[in-house]
Parts: structure tokens; sequence; C-alpha cells
């Protein structure tokens, strides 16, 4: 995950401040990357102090490690036997944000899971994850009731929408008056900026970019599985229990 990517992965933890100093890193890359913490510092009219809790708020575990990560970016990755996808995924699981997306699905009254084609067994997934707890939540095989679920909204519901591009129409009007409604809002998108993203209170990223094959889409949807399982194992987390292992 490079430094732009951490910058929106991490975005819900960022002060004024910190997009101030994210802007002239990005704006000025190559010259941060060989400056000591003190210099840099000097250019932002800032304390270091300020630059190193921006780089732990990033992930790095300090200001030395970030400007290495800086120099390194474009170099091949060391666990490139992992495909892709999936490394990127973890990278972008920040804890900070599942644990506050699991925090509002515990706090709502129920439920409501958004997703279509590819997306809607995982909704059905979900579902059956949080009715296993005791917990009040549905998903929608059909358009209208997906609006109609939106429709009769009311603060105190919360709903997921799970999309990769996070541009499909339908899904953007039904969160849009599920909002309208009062309800709290969760995104998981690819890692871009999209509609869907822009209107949720609380966003999750995985990659999953689009994949075609002869005009027809292939994308693996594998990401996004593996966030709604780091999902709902936070979730359970806050419902104080965990799923048993009856293996050998």
């Amino acid at each position: 995950m490079d430094f732009t990517q951490r910058l929106q992965v991490y975005e819900f933890s960022l002060s004024e401040t910190d997009d101030m100093i994210g802007a002239y890193i990005s704006a000025h890359r190559t010259d941060a990357a060989q400056m000591s913490i003190q210099k840099l510092a000097g250019q932002l009219h800032l304390a270091p102090n300020a630059l190193l809790r921006f780089a732990k708020k990033l992930g790095y575990s300090g200001f030395a490690e970030m400007k290495l990560a800086l120099r390194q970016e474009g170099a091949p990755s060391p666990d490139a036997g992992v495909p892709q996808n999936i490394r990127r995924t973890l990278e972008m699981l920040a804890p900070g944000s599942l644990q506050l997306a699991a925090k509002a699905m515990f706090r709502a009254r129920r439920v409501y899971f958004y997703g279509i084609g590819d997306s809607e067994p995982l909704c059905e997934m979900m579902t059956h994850n949080l009715k296993c707890v005791g917990r009040t939540a549905e998903c929608f095989s059909y358009r209208h009731d997906m609006y109609y679920s939106a429709q009769n909204a009311r603060p105190g519901d919360l709903v997921l929408v799970i999309s990769a591009t996070g541009e499909t129409d339908m899904l953007i009007q039904a969160l849009q008056m599920a909002k309208d409604r009062g309800a709290a809002s969760i995104s998981l998108t690819h890692l871009c900026k999209n509609p869907v993203a822009a209107l949720a209170d609380y966003n999750l990223y995985c990659w999953v970019p689009t994949q075609l094959i002869g005009g027809y889409e292939v994308t693996d949807r594998t990401p996004l599985m593996l966030a709604l399982r780091f999902l709902s194992e936070a979730f359970w987390q806050q419902c104080g229990v965990a799923p048993a292992d009856n293996g050998n």
C-alpha cells in the first residue's frame, strides 16, 4: 500500500494538520523522503512530534519507516508470492476503521445489507453472521424490497453497502434514501474515490479492481469476503463472543 493509498485508508483518523502534511509530502515526495524530521517540520512550520504522530496514524512505526517506505515505493514486494489483491487488502484493513464500523453495527437496532449481483451472497453471509448472535439483520434479493427498507429506515438503523466499484446507481439511491431517513451507513468498496464511499459515514476498503476477459467481468470478490470476515470477527468481539473451532 503506497503513501497515497494510506492517506485514503486512514482518512478517518486524520486532522486538518495531518491533511496539510499529507498534501505537502504528496507534492514533494522525493524531497521529503530525504529530509530529516527536523528539516521537514521546519518546512511545514510544525513541531517534529506532529510528523511522528502523522506517520503513526498512517500505520508506520515512526517517521523513519515512513521515509524508507517513500523511497521504496515501486520496488517489488517481498511477499510477491501472495496474490496482489489479497496482500493489498490485508494492508488496507486498518484496525481502527474496522473497530469503528463494528461498533456502529453493534449499536444499531437493525442492520440492512445492500448489494447486487455477485455481492448478494456476501450480504446473505453477513446477515447470518449477525443473526447467529441474536441481532436483527436483513438483505434483499429484489430492488423494490431494498428501496422499501431504505424508505422506512429510522435513526438507530444502519445500512452496509457492498459494492466493488462503488458506482452502482441502485445502491447509491438506496443508500441516499436510508441516510435521508436518519440511518447510519458503512461502505465496503475498492480503494478509490467513489459515490458510495462519499455518502457513507464509515468507509472500509479492499483491493478489488474490475477485471475483464473477452468482455466478460471476472473480478475476484475474494478481497470483499476477506474484509467482511475481519469485520464479522470485530463485531462478534463487540458482542463478547467468538466462533468455536470444531475442527480436528
